[in-house]
């Protein structure tokens, strides 16, 4: 599935991404426990990193839409989470105001989520649709390898079914203060195990379909980081562990792409890997941006379609038991929480204020 560079030993990149997904959690738990030191992060870095992006760095980070879509998606997702977190205040009367106790903020979480996902699930459909012969695309200081096809449409159908299964936005509460933990996440107990496993399946298919020369890293660490935090020390706060490493990683991307595009440390798809061969052997050279279509190339395309099938069927599941619950239960899946009978839910609740 994925091809490292010539000559470099596997054990030394499998070493480095090894490395990027612990710093990923280690980032993730300073973050989130320290009040101030993500208020730093998601409010003032990403200003300071924009003012870089457009001077000093405007021509090697990345300025397609996708890219400056999700750094700033994401990041204002963190943003926003800071704020139901912390933002809270006394009253004339002396009763406490909390924005995590406002429904029209709870709303926010679910949006942005859907937002994010609705993205790559336009890229999905872009690629599938425009791509159907294998090109390598040279535009906004980046270089990747597409071929489109079938996958990326049963992608896209499970993305959607993904924001479709998006359930309990008004349980969303914040984590109690311990003297284990005091970061007060912002716990989602609604949000079970299964939906973040068909969510990671999605998002892997996304970026091994879209994003070949990323997925090593941003299709695998970037997804590994926040599921583990969230089935260990940061219980029932997915969202905000996959936004915090989110943000994170779109950042030191924009600032760093020669770690992911160019160099030792660069993984690619099988299918990228044979499509770069094929194109040298037919002699392209990347002088001015544009497409470059790879008439000769003929990718294997297996791995794309099985990944895509799987997050296809696991997000099936996921909507069928959703739809089974309603059924149970009666209840609005939107308005109130869906899964209140499972462990699971009982334990996450079990953490909140």
């Amino acid at each position: 599935m994925f091809t490292f560079a010539e000559g470099v030993s596997s054990t030394l990149v499998i070493l480095v991404w090894v490395m990027v997904l612990v710093a990923l959690f280690g980032l993730n738990e300073i973050t989130r426990r320290s009040k101030w030191i993500g208020f730093f992060s998601f409010f003032i870095l990403p200003i300071v990193l924009t003012v870089l992006w457009l001077t000093l760095l405007k021509d090697t980070a990345y300025m397609d839409w996708f890219h400056l879509a999700k750094v700033y998606s994401s990041t204002a997702g963190c943003a926003g989470f800071w704020l139901i977190r912390h933002l809270r205040f006394k009253k004339k009367d002396g009763t406490m105001w909390k924005l995590s106790e406002k429904k029209w903020a709870l709303c926010f979480p679910p949006l942005i989520l859907a937002i994010n996902i609705a993205e790559a699930v336009a890229r999905d459909f872009e690629v599938g649709f425009n791509y159907t012969t294998p090109v390598i695309e040279f535009m906004h200081n980046q270089i990747q390898y597409y071929i489109g096809g079938p996958w990326n449409h049963m992608n896209a159908i499970a993305g959607i079914l993904n924001i479709i299964t998006i359930t309990g936005w008004f349980g969303i509460c914040i984590r109690k203060k311990t003297e284990k933990d005091g970061s007060m996440d912002m716990l989602w107990p609604d949000m079970l195990w299964f939906w973040i496993i068909a969510y990671d399946l999605w998002n892997f298919a996304y970026t091994y379909n879209c994003l070949p020369g990323h997925s090593w890293y941003c299709g695998l660490a970037l997804l590994i980081a926040p599921t583990i935090c969230a089935f260990t020390v940061g219980k029932g706060a997915w969202l905000q562990h996959r936004a915090h490493t989110l943000a994170l990683w779109c950042m030191f991307a924009q600032t760093f792409p020669a770690f992911i595009d160019e160099g030792i440390f660069a993984v690619n798809s099988v299918s990228a890997a044979q499509i770069a061969a094929a194109a040298k052997s037919e002699g392209i050279q990347l002088t001015t941006q544009g497409l470059y279509p790879v008439l000769s190339a003929n990718p294997n395309t297996n791995p794309m379609f099985f990944i895509s099938l799987l997050a296809l069927l696991s997000n099936i599941a996921v909507f069928a038991y959703m739809i089974y619950k309603i059924y149970q239960t009666k209840r609005n899946p939107y308005t109130s929480e869906l899964y209140v009978d499972l462990a699971r839910y009982k334990e996450v609740l079990s953490l909140a204020e």
